[in-house]
This record gives structure tokens, sequence and C-alpha cells, in this order.
């Protein structure tokens, strides 16, 4: 009986862990400086994105294309 019952257990406590299977940052090999890189890389990437992303509609690419348009290639 007491052998069935620590089988039950077992068996509940391994699904629960399959369900909340989780590792931790120094099991994974993530240190202190790849967390600090991670972070400021979320932080800077989208700022820059929508900074960038302004000029690089098609009235951005073609003011761009004729600031001197004696020098782009289809011009000579």
């Amino acid at each position: 009986m007491l052998n069935k019952l620590l089988l039950n257990t077992n068996n509940l406590i391994n699904q629960k862990m399959i369900k909340t299977f989780a590792l931790t940052f120094n099991e994974i090999g993530i240190g202190k400086l790849e967390l600090f890189v991670i972070g400021l890389v979320s932080l800077i990437f989208p700022i820059l994105f929508i900074v960038a992303s302004r000029n690089l509609d098609a009235k951005g690419v073609f003011d761009w294309m004729m600031e001197k348009p004696n020098d782009w290639i289809g011009r000579k």
C-alpha cells in the first residue's frame, strides 16, 4: 500500500514538473554579462528600428536619391 501511494505521489510530481518545466539562467549558462547585453539590445533595437523606418519609406528613398541626382548609378 505504501509503495502504491509513493508511486502515485511520484507520478503526480512528475506530471507537475513536466507542465511547469523551467531552467534557471545559471543552468542555461547565461551570466550577468549576457543578461545585461540581452537587456540593452532589447531596449535599443526597437528605438533604432523606429528611427530608421521613417527613412525607409518610398518618399524617403526617393528624396535621398534626388539629393544628388548626378551621383547615383542610374545617371551615369
